[in-house]
């Protein structure tokens, strides 16, 4: 498993926070009447690549909201560099996953049951 510095967690948090309020902002674009939440921000240790993990609630399409947001994700970098470039001197390259942390939950407590 990888290790992460104390610099990397910094960054990702950073990122996780004005990231997640730029996705709040234009929810209604790219979420289409869906919940999104960025659980997760993970920096690369060159500092070049940011690999965040959304949760879309409910689960269903949620393969066309990652679609969405990867097909912006060049807005969505260029808005985040205007936040925090005071902070960073390089905005890193955004990579999005699916994080299906919940439906996994939520299939083990159904078989629980």
């Amino acid at each position: 498993m990888e290790q992460y510095t104390t610099r990397q967690n910094k960054i990702g948090r950073l990122i996780q926070k004005e990231l997640s309020e730029l996705l709040r902002r234009d929810t209604q674009v790219l979420a289409k009447g869906r919940i999104l939440s960025l659980t997760q921000v993970r920096v690369t240790r060159d500092m070049s690549l940011a690999r965040c993990y959304l949760s879309i609630f409910p689960s269903f399409g949620a393969e066309e909201v990652m679609a969405d947001i990867k097909l912006h994700k060049g807005k969505l970098r260029g808005d985040l560099g205007n936040i925090v470039r005071f902070q960073l001197r390089h905005v890193p390259e955004l990579e999005f996953f699916l994080d299906d942390s919940l439906d996994y939950i939520e299939k083990i407590d159904k078989l629980l049951h």
